[in-house]
Order: structure tokens, then C-alpha cells, then sequence
């Protein structure tokens, strides 16, 4: 008795026609196809956020770095040798000693400092352009899914009106559907365009910070190139280099 009036109440219950699923169902193509697009979308920004991310970490992890060993070298090439071959420092260091290697076939002194010096500029820029790629699809992300979602709003509105013009009345149970999935478009379309804006705004930033350091660190190989190694930086002690160069002097026996 117990369980048939349970089965009873189960069957009275109400069921939820109006869910997200049921949603995209009443939407049809339209539907679907806004929330594949906004869906590659927001797959695509957060790829780009976390592969630029790791890619500019790594710069500056390589930058920490080059301070405390890059310019106890005696010579550029012996302080490259040190460098990874695939870093940025490394890029802007090999083309400085191409770049020296040819300016002696200049004839003017002053040609030979702006071939020098162009070599650089063209290898910073090669440089910031690699870390701005990807960078144009966010703000494409930013800019358009807010209205791909209001695409979809449109249609849901218009099929809500059109049950309206059918039923003769504006029951509820007629457009609640279609003003659901109106809603639902517009969130989409504000849930993928905010990420993507604050990672585009996030990793520009970054990109700046990592390009005056390149800036800087260019203009240092110049002077060095330009003063036969007489001008270069002072060598920044890390707190790692300092702790191996006092293991040995505290190993060392007394006379």
C-alpha cells in the first residue's frame, strides 16, 4: 500500500520541461550551433591564456637567471654558451654577435653602430611579435561572443513571440521556453566574452613588462659589442650563486 502511493506521488510529480537541455532542444539548429561556437570559443581562450602564460613564465624564470650568470663571462659568446638554446636572451645574444661579426664590412663607423643596432631592434621585434601571437583571438573572443550570445537572444524573443501569436494569450507556459533560452544565450555569450578579456588584458600586460626587460637587455649587448666588452652591466649576485660560491671557500683548509 506504502509503495503504490509512493509510485502515485511520483507519477503525480511535476517535471521540469524547462531545463537547459530542454532548452537547446526547442532552440533547434540556432540553438546548437551558438553554443558550439561560444563553446570553441571559451576552449580557445583559456588555451591561449595557459600556453602564453607558461611560455612568459618561462622568460622571466630565464631572465632571473641571466642576471646573475650571463655577464660573468668573459666573452658573448662564452656567456651564450651558458644560455638556452631556445630562449628569447639567447635569440637577441646570437643575432648581437652576427651582427658583429659583418659590421666590420661597414665603412662608416656610424652605419656599423645602426647595423648593429637595427640587428637587435629586428630581433626584439621577432621576439614580441612570437609572444603577441594568439593575443588578436582574445580580444576577437572579448569583442564578438557578447553578441553571438545576443544573436541567440534575438531568435528565443522571436519564437516566444511567435507561441504568443499561436496560443492567442501570453501564458506562461508558452514562452518560457523561449525566453529561457534567451537568457541562457546572453549568459553564454557574457560567460565566454569576460575571460577572455581579462586574460587579454592580463597577458598584455605581461608582454610589456617582458618586452622592456628585452629592451634593456639589448641595449646592455650593444654597449658591450660597441666597447669591446669594456661596458656591461654589474653582475647581480642570486642568492642561489652566492650560497655555491661560499661552499667552497668554507671547504677550503686553513694554512
Amino acid at each position: 500500500m506504502v509503495f503504490e502511493l509512493l509510485a502515485a506521488a511520483g507519477n503525480a510529480a511535476p517535471q521540469n520541461k524547462f531545463g537547459f537541455a530542454e532548452a537547446l532542444e526547442q532552440g533547434g539548429f540556432i540553438a546548437y550551433a551558438t553554443v558550439i561556437i561560444l563553446g570553441i570559443m571559451s576552449f580557445g581562450s583559456f588555451f591561449i591564456l595557459f600556453t602564453k602564460w607558461f611560455e612568459q613564465q618561462k622568460i622571466l624564470r630565464q631572465h632571473r637567471e641571466l642576471r646573475g650568470q650571463f655577464w660573468r663571462a668573459s666573452t658573448l659568446k662564452e656567456g651564450a654558451a651558458k644560455l638556452d638554446k631556445n630562449s628569447a636572451w639567447r635569440q637577441v645574444v646570437d643575432d648581437g654577435i652576427a651582427a658583429e661579426d659583418s659590421h666590420g664590412k661597414m665603412a662608416d663607423a656610424m652605419e656599423a653602430h645602426d647595423w648593429l643596432h637595427g640587428s637587435l631592434a629586428r630581433s626584439e621585434a621577432s621576439i614580441n611579435a612570437r609572444l603577441a601571437s594568439g593575443l588578436p583571438f582574445l580580444a576577437t573572443v572579448g569583442a564578438t561572443s557578447p553578441f553571438i550570445g545576443l544573436f541567440g537572444t534575438v531568435v528565443g524573443i522571436y519564437r516566444a513571440l511567435i507561441a504568443i501569436g499561436i496560443a492567442g494569450s501570453a501564458s506562461i507556459d508558452k514562452v518560457a521556453g523561449p525566453v529561457g533560452e534567451a537568457l541562457i544565450m546572453t549568459a553564454l555569450g557574457l560567460l565566454v566574452a569576460v575571460p577572455a578579456v581579462l586574460a587579454y588584458n592580463y597577458l598584455q600586460a605581461r608582454n610589456k613588462r617582458i618586452a622592456e626587460l628585452l629592451s634593456g637587455f639589448s641595449t646592455d649587448v650593444l654597449a658591450y659589442i660597441n666597447s669591446r666588452g669594456a661596458v656591461r652591466p654589474a653582475v647581480i649576485t642570486t642568492p642561489g650563486s652566492a650560497a655555491k660560491a661560499a661552499a667552497p671557500a668554507a671547504a677550503a683548509p686553513k694554512p
